[in-house]
């Protein structure tokens, strides 16, 4: 098992080597400070001394930070209004100093909801990546881990029968390496891997292999341990074998719905932490002096940091579904393939290798896939497991006792009833002539929408000084600007709609007061400079909605000529007919009958020559009539004979005949 690749998020400020969207933010940083009349390099090297010293001062007081951190909370010191930093001079030594001081101030105090959000979010960003670039770089490390291996033998040149053997069980130790079923130490796994790879790849054919150039002896070795890895997991399946092979199908059967079950606990209870939060939150609104009482408590940066654990458990949670559905198929592959090789096999003493060569390759890649998913799945797991220790502030600044105290007398609602109690009480699209609304009815792809702010309800956020309520998009969402607004009510919609521009720029500027709502809403547009590599491909990834509606055309009946072929037949049997047809005509004989109707069809012309009267004298009449000539060639139809010969017959009488 290959344990999960660490990787720097995108705002770490690094040397050579780093991520590519690490040079901006130190950049931007400098620049936001005004460093402008700075060279790049420079402002890149004034950035990193403030981080640098940020880390010390951190460390010498026993807390130890990550540079990306240190980065993250510089950004937003600088863009706190309340810190007072002028965007339009130069940073001044006093003006690094009252940075510094304010950083590490926020970086110590331990208690406070905001950190451990940011902590939470730079942890996620650096340790999270999708389902297809996690198996890529899995794939890629194990490559590089045998990469030494495959060298050995690739590049060895063994002559002598001590370097062959030697070679030969340098292959096998590589076979089982690549394969990861067992450890090349055990002497009963190395027997049955020789014993598997012998009957395809006998030591005697080593000389062979040598000959062949590296890509060749790289192909031959990869191919040579799908199939070795397929006899193995085939021997393993009919009891005859299968030494240190996990039965990784079961142990996904049984860590799947576990992880699910404990993702589910953990969202669950994080969920009803937030919808209490929430319910104070709107008392407090009621009753301002309340404000007063609840203003060291931090009420607002305690939801935003369970919020985002929330959504975090939420897309590991989605990673987790597509590995159970993967595997539910992956296990049907599986049976089905061994089956195969059953009926195949039987009880043959010898079967043809192209029969049996590609369903030992299948089964090789289905086990490699079972392993990708194991391991997925306990990175998932993992990441998981550390997200907890984010949410330490909420039991020392909330203990149970505090909160039912608050909760005295109000009703706790959960997001899926804010929802229904609005679900009839819809925009009407009539009383907008310059927006556009989209609905459910009315939108294709309405659920695969990019909301902003997550989904949240932007007015209630921009009005309430930070409130979070879920938007219910079943009253209708509002289309400005290419993006896609929800509300938690009608009156939040019409009241947004007044005046977009004014409640979008409420919520900047909180964010600026507030630096976990950059991710936490992914206003990433606004702060470009904070974007987590996690979502940087998604920055300018808009869906946009499909509408339906009634809609006719009218095309011209045949816009090009007919080209039909009278003689074309598609109907191979009518095909076969006309061919027999033609073939019994050489037996047949022709006729040919004219009728009345008939008879007269060609036009003749001829041109006689007027009769004379004349008339001769003799002695004695007489006349005389020469013989029709008649010849005839018999034969020239042909008969049964491959060849034709023709008889030619004479039948003219004679002039003595006549």
């Amino acid at each position: 098992m290959v344990t999960r690749p660490t990787r720097r998020a995108p705002s770490c400020p690094e040397g050579p080597g780093k991520d590519p969207g690490e040079e901006s933010l130190d950049t931007a940083l400098a620049l936001d400070s005004g460093q402008a009349r700075m060279p790049p390099t420079q402002a890149e090297s004034v950035i990193k001394n403030i981080i640098r010293e940020i880390g010390q001062e951190c460390a010498a007081h026993g807390e130890i930070v990550s540079e990306t951190l240190v980065a993250f909370m510089v950004k937003a010191v600088v863009l706190d209004p309340s810190n007072g930093f002028n965007m339009d001079r130069t940073l001044i030594k006093s003006d690094v100093q009252k940075l510094v001081k304010h950083c590490v101030t926020r970086l110590l105090d331990n208690k406070n909801p905001s950190l451990d959000t940011i902590k939470m979010q730079v942890y996620f960003d650096m340790n999270y990546t999708s389902r297809e670039e996690f198996l890529e770089e899995h794939h890629r490390v194990l490559e590089s881990r045998l990469g030494s291996v495959m060298r050995e033998i690739t590049d060895n040149r063994a002559c002598a029968r001590e370097e062959l053997e030697s070679l030969y069980r340098k292959i096998v130790s590589y076979v089982l390496l690549r394969s990861g079923l067992g450890s090349p130490t055990d002497i009963k796994i190395v027997r049955e891997a020789t014993a598997a790879l012998q009957s395809v790849f006998p030591q005697a054919e080593l000389g062979t292999f040598l000959t062949l150039s590296k890509k060749d002896k790289e192909r031959q070795l990869k191919e040579l341990t799908m199939i070795v890895t397929g006899i193995r997991l085939f021997n393993r399946d009919c009891g005859k074998g299968g030494e240190g092979i996990d039965d990784l199908p079961a142990i996904l059967h049984e860590a799947i719905p576990a992880t699910t079950q404990h993702i589910d606990s953990q969202l669950q209870i994080a969920q009803e932490q937030a919808y209490r939060y929430t319910a104070i939150l709107e008392k407090v609104r009621q009753n301002p002096l309340m404000s007063v009482q609840l203003q060291p408590y931090m009420l607002k940066e305690a939801l935003y940091n369970v919020r985002q654990y929330e959504i975090f458990l939420q897309i590991i949670l989605s990673d987790i579904i597509t590995c159970a559905q993967e595997v539910e198929m992956m296990i049907k592959k599986l049976g089905a393939q061994l089956e195969q090789l059953k009926m195949i096999v039987k009880s043959k003493t010898a079967v043809p290798t192209s029969q049996v060569f590609p369903i030992f390759i299948a089964l090789s890649n289905l086990w490699t896939s079972f392993q990708d998913e194991t391991v997925l799945i306990s990175v998932l797991s993992n990441l998981t497991s550390h997200l907890e220790a984010f949410l330490g502030a909420h039991e020392l600044l909330f203990p149970e006792k505090v909160l039912r105290g608050l909760l005295d007398g109000v009703t706790v609602k959960t997001d899926v009833f804010r929802m229904r109690e609005q679900m009839e009480d819809r925009v009407n699209a009539e009383d907008f002539r310059k927006l556009e609304w989209l609905f459910p009815e009315t939108t294709a792809n309405f659920d695969k929408l990019l909301l902003q702010y997550r989904g949240f309800c932007a007015y209630t956020f921009a009005t309430t000084d930070g409130l979070l309520l879920p938007g219910n998009s079943a009253i209708g969402i509002l289309k400005y600007k290419d993006k896609y607004y929800t509300f938690n009510s009608r009156d939040a919609a019409y009241s947004f709609a007044e005046n977009p521009e004014n409640y979008i720029n409420l919520i900047t500027e909180k964010a600026k007061k507030n630096a976990e709502l950059i991710q936490l809403l992914e206003l990433h547009q606004q702060f470009e400079t904070l974007i987590p590599y996690s979502q940087v491909k998604d920055v300018d990834k808009h869906i946009k909605p499909i509408t339906k509606c009634e809609s006719g055309t009218q095309t011209d009946t045949h816009i090009l000529p007919p080209t039909i072929v009278r003689s074309y037949e598609w109907n191979e049997w009518e095909l076969r007919r006309k061919a027999i047809k033609l073939a019994n005509l050489r037996q047949k004989v022709t006729h040919s009958v004219q009728t009345d109707l008939s008879h007269m069809r060609r036009e003749n012309g001829s041109q006689v020559y007027s009769s004379k009267d004349a008339s001769t004298q003799s002695m004695k009449e007489g006349s005389t009539r020469v013989p029709r000539p008649q010849v005839y060639i018999a034969g020239l139809r042909g008969g049964r004979a491959k060849t034709t010969c023709g008889v030619k017959v004479n039948l003219t009488r004679a002039i003595d005949e006549t």
